[in-house]
C-alpha cells in the first residue's frame, strides 16, 4: 500500500479497510486479519494497525470480539452510514480540485456528466 505523507498512517488504513468492506472484500461478520498481519501486509508499525482499527471499533464499523478478534459489524445502517461518509470524502476531494482550477459547480457538474457518458460508451480515462 502506497502512503500519502499528507494524511496520518492510520487514517489511511482506517480508509483501506473501509474500502475493503464497501467493495465486499470484507463481507458484514467478517473477521479482519489479526494486527500482526496486517502491520506485514501494510508494512507499517503494529501500534499504527491497533489505533487503526481502534478508531473502526469507536466508530462501530468493526466489533472487537475478546479471545476471537475484529470482525465487520453486521448493522446494515452504520455500514451505510460508513460508506456515504466515503462517498461524500471522495467528492468533496474532487470539488476542492475543481475548484482550484476555477470551475464553477455548474462546470463541475457537465464535466462530471460527461465523464461519465464517455466512460459508459467504452472511452478510457485510465
Amino acid at each position: 500500500m502506497e502512503f500519502d505523507d499528507k494524511v496520518p498512517i492510520y487514517y489511511q488504513i482506517e480508509q483501506y479497510i473501509n474500502r475493503e468492506i464497501i467493495v465486499g472484500n470484507l463481507a458484514p461478520g467478517d473477521q479482519v486479519p489479526a494486527v500482526r498481519q496486517l502491520a506485514l501486509t501494510l508494512t507499517v508499525n503494529v501500534n499504527t494497525i491497533q489505533r487503526a482499527l481502534a478508531e473502526l471499533i469507536r466508530d462501530g464499523i468493526l466489533v472487537s470480539e475478546r479471545g476471537k478478534g475484529n470482525f465487520v459489524t453486521t448493522d446494515t445502517a452504520v455500514l451505510a452510514q460508513m460508506k456515504q461518509r466515503v462517498i461524500e470524502d471522495e467528492l468533496a476531494e474532487t470539488y476542492d480540485h475543481l475548484a482550484g482550477l476555477g470551475m464553477a459547480p455548474a462546470e463541475m457538474v457537465a464535466a462530471l456528466e460527461g465523464y461519465i457518458k464517455e466512460r459508459k460508451e467504452g472511452g478510457s480515462h485510465d
